[in-house]
């Protein structure tokens, strides 16, 4: 996982800059919740049920446990969610995931208006934020 990872990062850090991920913290995921902004969790099913999720979120795991990936099937899924022009929010268990799939939506692939929660669900919930279960 740790080379998977390592390769993603460098491939990013190398693409030319479009625009940029938004970092946000608690109290804007919770205003762009109200204002019905889609929220996409990347984390696997073990780690839903474990923390439970942002109520409305979408579950899309990006990583598998040993740091694989198909971007084809992630995006054909993703892409039924939102449209390239379209705000949303990636949410992780502590940012770092988050972080690379959202710079790799932005830099590569254009969209424009990504945002992820840089601590992730772990401080959600440290901060004393509701989960719920999630139905999978």
């Amino acid at each position: 996982m740790r080379r998977l990872s390592v390769l993603l990062i460098a491939l990013v850090f190398h693409l030319p800059v479009y625009a940029q991920v938004v970092n946000i913290d608690n109290a804007a995921l919770k205003k762009l919740v109200a204002e019905g902004v889609p929220v996409i969790d990347i984390r696997r099913a073990e780690e839903w049920r474990q923390t439970g999720i942002v109520e409305g979120s979408h579950l899309l795991t990006f990583f598998d446990k040993k740091g694989k990936y198909d971007v084809n099937k992630w995006m054909a899924d993703f892409t039924k969610i939102v449209d390239q022009d379209d705000h949303f929010v990636l949410i992780c268990r502590t940012g770092n995931r988050t972080g690379i799939v959202g710079r790799f939506l932005d830099e590569k692939l254009k969209y424009s208006k990504v945002s992820h929660v840089q601590k992730g669900i772990t401080h959600w919930i440290r901060e004393g934020n509701p989960t719920v279960k999630p139905s999978i």
